[in-house]
């Protein structure tokens, strides 16, 4: 079963179908896919997405979790922990990778930040390394991942994009 993290503003629960509105505003916004993909995702890839996260949570135990403002219920982002098998030059093996993505809204607010640190608090219970890979020009997330740990341990590549690999390691 899936966890509940709530944080002062916010609420993080793993995904349901009756997410897909939602989801699709997140993900058909041109500013949130800039840098994962750089167009904007179909309903189709918005749909494969869910049942991707859903399954992450019944397969691995670890996933993406929507992340809802407490006092509206109106969804702020994904935030959460995957493997996605990616083909990276540097791979990640099998080490869970962090990812995050958020309506431009509520940008500046620090709520990336509340978010993160709550998925991170539960990951590292169990997780004693956890990696993400950032477009070199997304000085925000760069910013964010520094925040939170990560460093940067090589330059990658994934596909035609030259992202930058960061870990964090619990001590």
């Amino acid at each position: 079963m899936p966890p509940i993290l709530t944080t002062d503003r916010l609420i993080l629960r793993a995904h349901t179908a009756a997410d897909f509105p939602g989801c699709y505003t997140l993900w058909s916004d041109p500013d949130v896919t800039r840098f994962i993909g750089g167009r904007p995702s179909t309903q189709e890839e918005v749909w494969s997405r869910i049942l991707r996260y859903i399954g992450h949570w019944e397969v691995l135990n670890y996933g993406y979790f929507l992340v809802t403002e407490r006092q509206t219920g109106a969804v702020v982002g994904d935030f959460g922990l995957a493997d996605f098998r990616r083909n990276v030059v540097a791979p990640f093996g099998d080490t869970p990778e962090a990812g995050w993505v958020m309506l431009p809204q509520y940008h500046g607010k620090g709520l990336a930040q509340e978010a993160l640190t709550a998925v991170l608090a539960w990951a590292d219970r169990t997780m004693p390394r956890t990696v993400c890979m950032i477009h070199p020009d997304n000085a925000p997330s760069l910013k964010l991942a520094a925040k939170l740990g990560y460093t940067e341990y090589a330059r990658g590549q994934y596909g035609e994009h030259t992202p930058i690999l960061l870990e964090r390691v619990v001590r």
